[in-house]
């Protein structure tokens, strides 16, 4: 970002929320400590008031990174210069918070959704850490739907779990594709189509959720991999 953005984010931060921070987002980075909101308000502003030139310079801050991210999902342009944008900041996402706020920020319009379908799967399909995130998330925030969740329960069973913030995200969207169509995503449960980790993850997020009914809960645990 440049001098005059990265000043007014110095101006708002707080030392005690930085310290904070650091402790949940691992291996960050610098942190100034400001709240996602103050954050996304800014990014709306940058976006509407700078365009694209909003994006010129490096990133010194965790902040910078995931203002960056939210202008792309904020900016006013057509699709294909949008997947142009996310493909050059993909490389950049080195951890879950920037991850998790760049993705919905993106607001996939409905008609738009299956190019998009068609970009993330060399993501979802990736050994990288934050590659696979990056797929997966978009799988949770635009893909748990009628016309999709067959093909996102497919997706999610040949995604490579391995590295941890991979394994948490895939478990967090089967959480939620059962809590969503339970009959559909109960077989790929039952049938442990992740490696043990991933797989109790799942049974744990189900666990602690209430959306979930307590008889659905113990015929859950009873597939815990031990």
């Amino acid at each position: 970002m440049n001098e005059t953005v990265r000043n007014e984010l110095l101006s708002k931060g707080d030392s005690k929320l930085a310290d904070f921070a650091g402790k949940i987002v691992p291996k960050a980075g610098n942190m100034i400590g400001i709240r996602v909101p103050v954050l996304r308000d800014f990014a709306k502003k940058l976006a509407k008031e700078q365009g694209e030139t909003a994006l010129c310079g490096d990133d010194i801050y965790y902040e910078e990174k995931m203002l960056r991210g939210m202008v792309i999902g904020y900016l006013k342009t057509d699709i294909k210069r949008k997947m142009d944008l996310i493909k050059n900041f993909v490389p950049v996402i080195d951890n879950w918070a920037v991850c998790d706020s760049f993705c919905p920020t993106l607001k996939i319009k409905k008609n738009d959704l299956a190019v998009i379908w068609d970009f993330i799967q060399p993501y979802l399909n990736s050994d990288k850490e934050f590659y696979i995130r990056f797929g997966v998330i978009m799988l949770l925030d635009y893909y748990i739907n009628d016309d999709y969740i067959d093909s996102t329960l497919e997706a999610l069973k040949n995604v490579d779990t391995t590295a941890y913030y991979a394994s948490m995200a895939a478990a967090w969207t089967m959480a939620e594709c059962f809590i969503k169509y339970p009959d559909k995503t109960l077989p790929y449960i039952t049938e442990r189509v992740f490696d043990k980790a991933t797989h109790n993850r799942t049974i744990q997020k189900l666990c602690d959720s209430y959306r979930v009914s307590a008889e659905d809960k113990e015929m859950l645990r009873k597939t815990k991999i031990y």
